[in-house]
């Protein structure tokens, strides 16, 4: 007579929520209109020494982490990922209570996390641990947890962020800044840096602690040199990924547009000239 040995079944791990693309294309037509309302430009920093401005994900899962200076952050995130890697969905975790109002963001990649759960906490590394399985996913952290101002040191991210990353086998980690300033126009700039990305395989130690440590240093960096681009308002060192809304206002820019034609001169909207510098340097 043979005996059989009851096991546990193997552990299922948990996916990712459905995406719908075509709700995703619907939302960021939206997404891209609202923002050229909203803005000036919005703008990625070009790489240090002529290097490349954004990372190459080379096919393998990416966490992109960041500060988190205001409400626009979650639109940011959106409209840059789909923008540079078109390729790629895009998820992230929300305040669950935000995403109950607009339900249909669920289909698109927010991801209703409790932040003041350990149940939250919990969902959120499963869903972290989901998106490092996938290459063709980039998943987003306002590392931070909370508004805080681009410029205050040093800079503290939440735990969690180095034990999600500790709980990933392989993939990177990138460090993304984020600033929302006013330049020479009505409408304020977004401003994007990447910093150089930490490889799982290569991090120091697997200890999240240690993780964490390391990821503030390099979201730090990548801030400190964003903030000095930021201080310097030159276009020219910044790729420009969408034109906003420039000129002071219709009736003004009216008569404004009146006096260049009467003066044979082309009409440049902009408080600052950048159309025509930009027409100029061609």
């Amino acid at each position: 007579m043979t005996h059989t040995v009851d096991r546990d079944p193997p552990r299922r791990e948990e996916e990712l929520p459905p995406f719908s693309r075509g709700r995703f294309r619907w939302f960021m037509w939206y997404v891209r209109r609202y923002m050229a309302r909203s803005f000036h430009a919005v703008r990625l920093l070009r790489g240090a020494g002529g290097g490349a401005d954004r990372p190459d994900l080379a096919g393998e899962p990416v966490v992109f982490y960041s500060n988190h200076p205001g409400w626009w952050d979650p639109l940011t995130f959106l409209f840059v990922g789909h923008e540079l890697f078109p390729d790629r969905m895009v998820y992230g975790p929300i305040d669950a209570a935000a995403l109950g109002k607009y339900k249909f963001l669920e289909r698109i990649g927010f991801l209703g996390i409790d932040p003041h759960s350990w149940r939250g906490a919990a969902r959120f590394l499963r869903m972290a641990r989901a998106a490092a399985r996938r290459s063709d996913v980039i998943f987003w952290i306002t590392a931070q947890g909370e508004f805080s101002d681009p410029r205050a040191r040093p800079l503290v991210i939440r735990p969690g962020v180095g034990h999600a990353v500790a709980a990933m086998d392989r993939g990177m980690v990138v460090p993304m800044a984020v600033e929302y300033p006013f330049w020479n126009e009505r409408c304020p700039e977004v401003l994007v840096a990447f910093g150089p990305a930490v490889h799982v395989a290569d991090a120091p130690g697997r200890d999240p602690e240690e993780l964490t440590a390391t990821l503030a240093r390099g979201l730090e960096d990548a801030q400190d040199r964003l903030a000095a681009a930021a201080m310097a308002r030159d276009p020219a060192a910044f790729t420009t990924l969408l034109t906003g809304r420039v000129g002071v206002g219709p009736a003004y820019d009216a008569i404004r547009r009146a006096k260049a034609w009467l003066r044979g001169q082309p009409f440049d909207a902009s408080h600052g000239g950048e159309a025509a510098a930009a027409e100029r340097s061609r």
